[in-house]
This record gives C-alpha cells, structure tokens and sequence, in this order.
C-alpha cells in the first residue's frame, strides 16, 4: 500500500469569498462631521477635488483632516476652515430681535484623481 499513498490527490478547500469593502463609519467623524453643504458654490469646487462640509465649532483642522480620511477613505491634502456668524432676525408676533447661530465650515481638497461619492448626484 506504500506504493499508492503519493498517488491519493487531496481535496482543496473552497477558498472563502472575498468580502466586499464596507466603509466604516468613524465616531470621530459623526461627531466633526455634521453635514455636506449642497450649495451650487460648493458643486463648481467638487470639478475642482474640494468638498465643503459644517464641522462642529470645536473641530480643527487636523481632526477635520482625520475624520474625512477616515469616514470616506481618500486622502486630504489642504482643509481651510470659516467661522460664519449668525445673522439678527425678528422673531414672534412682537417682532423681538434675536440671533440665529452661526455655523463653522470647512473646504476640504483632496489628492490628485480622488472624489466622495457623496457628491456624484448633481444638481
């Protein structure tokens, strides 16, 4: 029986299927990232590789860099960042002037050939 041993062929095993990409979400990026501004602005710079974002108030520019690479897997070359106030408005039937809040955002340029595929629809 010797002789038939090298000749017995095993089985291969099924190689398992690969599993698809699945893009993590990141707490540091629900907690920097509050929404994309869809703007017609913010549509002509997306030809130009740059998003625009409203970061929470006390994001900076590294933990914004951090959280777009994080939360949509590209590379970030430059973040600049505006603090907009808020604009005086009339509120009620007696017309009391009041403040609305101002928001933080920022213009996100990425590497050379990278997108979000957020931005893809268009207006």
């Amino acid at each position: 029986m010797a002789l038939f041993t090298k000749t017995t062929k095993k089985k291969k095993k099924a190689a398992a299927p690969k599993a698809p990409v699945v893009q993590k979400e990141s707490a540091l990026a629900a907690k920097v990232l509050l929404k994309p501004r869809i703007t017609e602005k913010s549509y002509a710079l997306n030809a130009n590789g740059q998003y625009v974002f409203e970061v929470a108030k006390t994001s900076t520019k590294q933990s914004i860099t951090q959280a777009v690479q994080e939360a949509f897997g590209v590379n970030v070359t430059d973040v600049r960042v505006v603090n907009l106030p808020g604009k005086s408005k009339a509120f009620g039937k007696k017309q009391i002037m009041g403040k609305r809040s101002g928001i933080k955002k920022a213009l996100v340029q990425l590497a050379e050939g990278q997108s979000i595929e957020l931005f893809k629809g268009g207006l």
